[in-house]
């Protein structure tokens, strides 16, 4: 057996998440058929991430593993003649080693794009969340640092989330404007289910000026999800990349770098 390694790119707006569900319109499902035909047999992919639906993703990560005796470039031009226009595969190399796209990954990469104007887009309805009152993004990025670290985040995690821990390792979190556009930048070793969606709305709410900086505190402290704000649409976001050990040769997202100063963080697993 032989496994494949493969850079996705995706449109979620109209798929119902990531993970197969009976009877509703997946990105596993569409990249597993295409992938069967190609192979003559039936495969089945793994994820570095699952993505909720209408979630977006610049760069995914799977693998899977096939004895069928096809060329890279087969498996990538071949996937995408047998993929819908809103689903491609970017790049596909040989796993090296023991690679797992999922518990190989010791770092995982988002951003949140809100369109922050009066009126929507007609252009990009699913690519933004939209949010009409004027927002301070220099209070968001001050709040936003106090997530950096190791925490429990119970108050940003879904009630129904099923992680064994909800302690999590940030990395980095940024906010920062591009014209009418307010970005949130975030990086963790793992996310739990709705938590960058939730951090954004906890960010929206103190940038709108409705709760004060300090509520991230509080909100760390309370391990409540009961008393944190409203989780953000998914539109807007976008699983942006996903970071390995050097070791495995899967090219790096350039906002890793960021985080090449400090490695010994990435080796804490959850």
């Amino acid at each position: 057996m032989t496994r494949i390694v493969l850079g996705i790119e995706y449109d979620g707006s109209l798929f119902s998440g990531w993970q197969y569900q009976n009877q509703r319109r997946t990105v596993q499902d569409e990249l597993e058929q295409a992938l069967s035909k190609v192979a003559n047999q039936k495969i089945r992919v793994q994820c570095a991430g699952r993505t909720d639906s209408g979630v977006h993703a610049i760069e995914q990560v799977v693998h899977f593993d096939t004895d069928a005796n096809r060329q890279l470039d087969s498996w990538m031009m071949g996937g995408n003649v047998n993929l819908p226009e809103d689903v491609r595969i970017i790049w596909a190399k040989p796993a090296i080693d023991d690679f797992h796209a999922r518990y190989s990954a010791i770092a995982r990469y988002y951003r949140y794009v809100i369109l922050n104007r009066k009126m929507k887009s007609a252009l990009m309805r699913k690519q933004v969340t939209w949010c009409y009152t004027p927002l301070d993004e220099t209070k968001m990025h001050e709040a936003a640092q106090i997530l950096v670290g190791t925490h429990d985040f119970s108050s940003f995690r879904a009630q129904g989330c099923q992680s064994l821990s909800p302690n999590r390792i940030m990395h980095f979190i940024r906010v920062y404007r591009e014209q009418e556009k307010v970005i949130i930048e975030l990086s963790a070793n793992a996310f739990l289910h709705h938590m960058v969606r939730n951090i954004a709305g906890v960010l929206i709410d103190i940038g709108s000026g409705d709760k004060p900086v300090s509520w991230v505190q509080q909100l760390l402290d309370l391990k409540d999800r009961k008393q944190g704000g409203v989780t953000a649409s998914p539109y807007g976001l976008y699983l942006g990349g996903v970071y390995y050990p050097e070791k495995y040769g899967i090219d790096k997202h350039p906002v890793f770098d960021l985080l090449e100063a400090d490695v010994g963080r990435f080796e804490y697993k959850i």
